[in-house]
């Protein structure tokens, strides 16, 4: 079994101040084998907001698997944004723009979805298809396959359709062929926990797909600060979201989704059933 903390939309520039402490010492308690981060750890690409994301992720456990957002790109700067998008990122957080942590277990692949020549949206293209197929290939059986981006592959209502990251099909026909098992991603700072089918009919293959609200943001869209701990076994994958109590000062667990795998299909598990009715 491995644990994964899922951290998403930081915005450093625009954090509470109040909950980066208590958040800190629950993810070193938690103690997790892989801390997720999936995008927008800046609110405005600045330089002090990176270094301040940079100090804050070093004080937390590794290995880290890090994605850049769309708030990570330079919004106003126009020479920033369009001849340097990420070149602040890469000095603070990371040169590695698809960072992979990969062991006897799980595979954790990050895909930068971020682009310069859109305001919010984001896609992947072939290249990058072909990178995690290059990357899949010849792992056994047994080892979970996780994609990790900021914008989401899918979404729940009310969300808008456009939202999608871009060719997203094209990426979701790759994922069914080398048998990706779970997607995570934030950009909406909304909490979700699903399956793949409705929105991908592809034969005999739904992943798993798990939003993470904003951990650390005043920007909160109607939800609390929220975070997911992923408890990943070969063929069950738990997802505890953990949500920010106002009176208490700290964050406490608000739900557990469980997710089972037949072949290549993840369905919710309730209640000793499938939610399929299998």
């Amino acid at each position: 079994m491995r644990t994964l903390v899922h951290l998403s939309d930081l915005h450093f520039g625009r954090v509470d101040e109040a909950i980066l402490d208590p958040l800190r010492a629950l993810v070193q308690q938690i103690a997790p084998d892989v801390v997720v981060v999936s995008g927008d750890l800046t609110q405005r690409a600045k330089s002090e907001q990176f270094e301040a994301a940079r100090a804050w992720l070093d004080s937390l456990p590794g290995p880290q698997v890090i994605v850049p957002g769309n708030h990570d790109i330079s919004l106003y700067n126009v020479f920033r944004r369009f001849v340097q998008p990420l070149e602040r990122y890469k000095r603070y957080i990371t040169e590695d723009l698809a960072p992979a942590y990969i062991d006897d277990e799980i595979a954790v692949l990050g895909v930068n979805t971020a682009r310069s020549l859109t305001f919010k949206d984001g896609r992947v293209n072939e290249e990058q298809v072909a990178q995690i197929r290059a990357r899949l290939a010849g792992l056994g059986p047994g080892v979970t396959r996780i994609v990790v981006t900021h914008h989401p592959f899918d979404l729940p209502e009310p969300a808008k359709e456009e939202e999608v990251v871009g060719r997203a099909v094209l990426a979701m026909k790759a994922f069914a062929e080398t048998g990706v098992d779970v997607l995570l991603a934030g950009h909406l700072h909304a909490s979700h926990s699903g399956s793949t089918a409705e929105r991908y009919p592809l034969a005999d293959f739904a992943a798993l797909v798990v939003q993470a609200g904003t951990a650390t943001s005043t920007r909160g869209r109607g939800e609390v600060n929220s975070f997911n701990v992923l408890r990943v076994h070969s063929s069950v994958v738990e997802v505890d979201r953990y949500g920010w109590d106002v009176l208490g000062q700290r964050f406490q667990l608000m739900s557990t989704d469980k997710f089972m795998r037949s072949g290549n299909v993840w369905t919710e598990h309730i209640d000793g059933m499938y939610a399929a009715g299998i």
